[in-house]
C-alpha cells in the first residue's frame, strides 16, 4: 500500500522497505495505520459505511503477529482502498 503511494517520498519508501526487510511488524503496522487514518479522513470518518469497513479490515491487519499473517489482511486492505478511490 505505502510503497506504491505516489505521495511517498523516496526516503519514506526506503524506510518502509527497511521495515519490511527487517520484519518489523510493529513498524509496518504503525505506517499502515497512518495510511488508513488518512484514508478514513478522506472518506468522511469511521462513522460512514466505507469507514466502518475500512476499520474492520484495518483491525484484521493490526491483529497479525508475524509477517506471514500480514499477507492476507494487507491484500484485503489494498484491494479495498483501490476500490474506494
Amino acid at each position: 500500500i505505502l510503497r506504491d503511494d505516489p505521495i511517498m517520498s523516496d526516503y519514506e519508501r526506503e524506510v518502509f522497505g527497511l521495515l519490511v526487510r527487517r520484519g518489523d511488524i510493529g513498524g509496518i503496522q504503525f505506517r499502515v495505520a497512518h495510511c488508513v487514518g488518512l484514508a478514513l479522513d478522506a472518506i468522511g470518518g469511521a462513522e460512514t459505511p466505507l469507514g466502518r469497513e475500512l476499520q474492520r479490515l484495518s483491525a484484521d491487519f493490526s491483529s497479525a503477529r508475524t509477517i506471514k499473517q500480514l499477507n492476507a489482511p494487507l491484500i484485503a486492505l489494498k484491494d479495498y482502498l483501490k476500490d474506494i478511490q
